[in-house]
């Protein structure tokens, strides 16, 4: 039995995967691997480098640092989420991740990423979190509009989130058959069309099929969670999800606002611990 660990994207609904992330490890449940989309990704790889804490202290910390996130960033380097800042500085000089303790950690670690040539998601494992990983990862979490395309090993790649928000099923076609799936929304929420889709015709009109996925994203995700709703019912798979919508921005800049959605998540994962470690015991 292979344990994994299915990691939604949401940006700055992130900090509620933080808080749940954090939970598990203080209380010593792994998993053989982690799939994490967008800022499912960009957090959740903090659990193969065994770093409680990491995520939400430094995005308090630099939540109002124009070189994090700002529009000066936007106009500046072409990404709402400065790229040099988040995937250089910040992890290597401000607030140190654990590259040693992450390439030694036998846990796989994956990403998803979308093809904007092909309009079709594409998966990555995770080995080192070199450069070349971290690029992997700024890929999986570029938003349309907010982030330039990233160019990396002959792909043009966006947002893992528009083409498969929750990779259920790609984690258990490559052998995962005991999957906790972290939502960042609630049970009951539906997402609708993106009412922005006349300008991300304008912009990625190169890039047709990817407009296309942009476009039936909404039908996508609400059947793929459907099925994973249904899936937990049958007791497949163990859903962590909020209660009720988190009430948070994307690009959330006041620290105690990350600080609430992050308590949340820990609320949440601390109240459902015996069933976690039920679930991933029962064969």
């Amino acid at each position: 039995m292979k344990k994994g660990l299915i990691l939604e994207g949401g940006a700055m609904r992130g900090m509620f995967t933080s808080g749940v992330l954090d939970v598990l490890m203080e209380n010593g449940i792994e998993f053989d691997g982690a799939i994490g989309v967008s800022a499912g990704a960009t957090f959740g790889c903090n659990i193969k480098s065994r770093q409680p804490g990491r995520a939400i202290r430094y995005n308090k910390r630099f939540s109002r640092d124009w070189r994090y996130c700002s529009i000066r960033s936007l106009l500046t380097t072409g990404d709402l989420y400065g790229a040099d800042f988040c995937y250089n500085e910040l992890p290597k000089h401000l607030d140190i991740f654990d590259f040693d303790t992450y390439r030694r950690n036998p846990m796989e670690f994956w990403v998803v990423a979308s093809d904007c040539e092909t309009g079709k998601p594409v998966y990555k494992r995770l080995d080192t979190c070199d450069d070349h990983d971290l690029t992997w990862m700024r890929a999986s979490a570029s938003m349309p509009l907010a982030s330039r395309i990233v160019e990396i090993d002959g792909r043009k790649l966006l947002d893992g989130g528009i083409t498969d928000s929750i990779p259920l099923a790609y984690f258990e076609s490559i052998g995962y058959d005991r999957n906790v799936v972290v939502l960042t929304q609630p049970e009951s929420y539906r997402k609708g069309p993106n009412r922005l889709m006349w300008l991300m015709r304008l912009i990625l009109r190169r890039y047709p099929m990817i407009v296309k996925a942009l476009r039936d994203r909404h039908l996508e995700y609400n059947q793929t969670t459907a099925n994973v709703r249904q899936r937990a019912a049958q007791g497949d798979v163990l859903v962590i999800c909020p209660d009720k919508p988190l009430g948070i921005s994307r690009t959330e800049k006041n620290p105690d606002e990350l600080q609430r959605v992050y308590d949340e998540g820990r609320r949440i994962a601390t109240s459902q611990l015996d069933r976690i470690r039920q679930f991933l015991a029962d064969n």
